[in-house]
């Protein structure tokens, strides 16, 4: 025990020396690196919002954390000299010399990030354990790290003297940080590659960073990756019951409306539906009413659309409703109301953040979806996991749920896409997507339509689809 202790002090204070000697140099050395720490800061400000309460692992001399905007920012570095520059240049942020494997500041935080620093620590299991303690449900861990394929290269500049020199790194994999998440009690939400071209070259550093680095086989040659995580869920206590809001988009389905109120099951502390009707050329709008008047089965609203398409008639159902989790059914019953729970139970127990319904697990009733409609289904499914970096199997369910305080939070940054969705399924996945919320697929057995007709056109709505395809890309992937 005493030897092992022995080494861990002598490896630290190695490492100290070693970075305050690079901290009173910096003013005077010139590194290749800083177009690569440039491009950081432009991922992590993708992932991160503005106004948030951050914390960074090894600050060095705060950069990073000072390109966030975070409305309250706290580094920590064990280089005396590094914190003292970091105090100087940006004074509004708080800055403290402290090792990370003695963190203990009796507070929580949005963001922690740990940049290119697990490769150079002596135990990542007990940094990780001592980030734990400053996280809640909601916390977001992000970390990058340099590729194995890498080090020679790196190695090589260093000794050039073209960049900061480092000591011998731990070169740890994606697997590795993946595993000692685990271990730790995180959950990973997803990993990429980031960083093909480390040089500010005009064109061709843009050209290769935003879009080839993306692209297979290319990423796997990328000179860092990121890893993001979250806390794994714990069970919340059995008084912890949450109220549901099913908000029903109802067009031209008056033979369906008895159904949805008979066969909807009370889910939590109390369950309302709330239908949008959307200019029916049938009497769904009063058949709702008249049903909702002979129904005590559930709480319920009508409200009749004033725009168009299903996602106006989604926003106007979430902005009535007064649930603490938000749930989309389509009216058509394809999907079967008795499955709602288990989008209500993996949100209550935090096994998901955003559940997507999945109707290409199962096998489906023969009409339920034609061969077209079912081949566009699963091209998209592909194009939106590679978008999203998590599985997304069936893009195009309409039953969708989420709690309304992350719905909200969506609302709030929806600027970033713009209202450009008349669906309202993909603004709700490029939302949650862009909050790095945990998405998962809840599999479903899709029915055949007893009563009406489809409301999608599989050419032209496929069309839109493409396109908008190419719009999440541009907006989410080539960042």
């Amino acid at each position: 025990m005493k030897a092992n202790q022995n080494a861990f002090e002598r490896y630290q204070k190695k490492r100290q020396s070693h970075w305050d000697d690079i901290a009173l140099r910096m003013d005077d050395s010139k590194s290749m690196g800083s177009y690569y720490h440039r491009r950081l800061e432009q991922v992590y400000r993708f992932l991160v919002h503005p106004g948030q309460k951050i914390l960074e692992i090894g600050c060095g001399q705060g950069d990073l954390l000072a390109s966030l905007s975070p409305q309250i920012g706290v580094g920590i570095d064990f280089s005396i000299n590094m914190i003292n520059r970091a105090s100087q240049r940006y004074p509004q942020l708080r800055f403290i010399n402290i090792d990370a494997y003695d963190l203990d500041l009796n507070d929580t935080f949005d963001a922690i990030i740990l940049s290119d620093i697990v490769n150079d620590l002596w135990d990542v299991q007990t940094v990780f354990e001592k980030i734990a303690k400053h996280t809640t449900p909601e916390t977001r861990i992000i970390l990058n790290l340099y590729s194995h394929l890498w080090e020679q290269p790196l190695t090589l500049v260093q000794k050039l003297g073209l960049a900061t020199p480092t000591l011998p790194q731990n070169w740890l994999t994606v697997e590795d940080i993946c595993n000692l998440f685990y271990l730790t009690g995180f959950e990973i939400i997803r990993h990429w590659e980031e960083v093909l071209w480390p040089l500010d070259t005009p064109v061709l550093s843009s050209f290769f960073n935003r879009y080839v680095a993306k692209l297979w086989p290319f990423k796997k040659l990328a000179l860092t990756n990121f890893i993001l995580a979250r806390p794994s869920p714990r069970e919340p206590e059995m008084n912890k019951e949450k109220s549901v809001s099913i908000i029903v988009p109802a067009r031209n389905e008056a033979g369906n409306i008895e159904s949805i109120l008979e066969r909807t099951p009370k889910m939590g502390r109390e369950t309302e539906i709330i239908f949008v009707e959307g200019h029916s050329k049938d009497n769904t709008y009063e058949t709702i009413e008249k049903a909702i008047a002979n129904s005590s089965l559930h709480k319920c609203k009508l409200f009749r659309q004033t725009g168009k398409g299903k996602g106006d008639a989604v926003r106007l159902g979430f902005e009535k409703a007064s649930g603490d989790i938000l749930m989309i059914l389509d009216a058509d019953m394809t999907v079967p109301p008795e499955d709602l729970p288990r989008f209500y139970e993996a949100l209550r127990y935090g096994k998901a953040e955003f559940v997507n319904g999945v109707r290409l697990v199962y096998p489906m009733e023969k009409q339920a979806m034609r061969f077209f409609n079912l081949l566009g289904n699963k091209f998209f499914s592909i194009a939106f996991c590679w978008l999203l970096g998590q599985p997304l199997k069936d893009s195009l369910c309409g039953t969708k749920a989420l709690t309304k305080i992350n719905y909200n939070k969506i609302v709030e940054n929806r600027s970033y896409f713009g209202d450009f969705d008349p669906f309202g399924d993909f603004d709700l996945i490029f939302g949650a997507a862009k909050l790095n919320l945990r998405i998962v697929d809840m599999p479903i057995r899709y029915r055949e339509r007893v009563y009406g007709e489809t409301q999608i056109s599989r050419w032209r709505h496929g069309w839109l689809l493409l396109k908008m395809v190419v719009f999440a890309a541009w907006r989410i992937k080539f960042v």
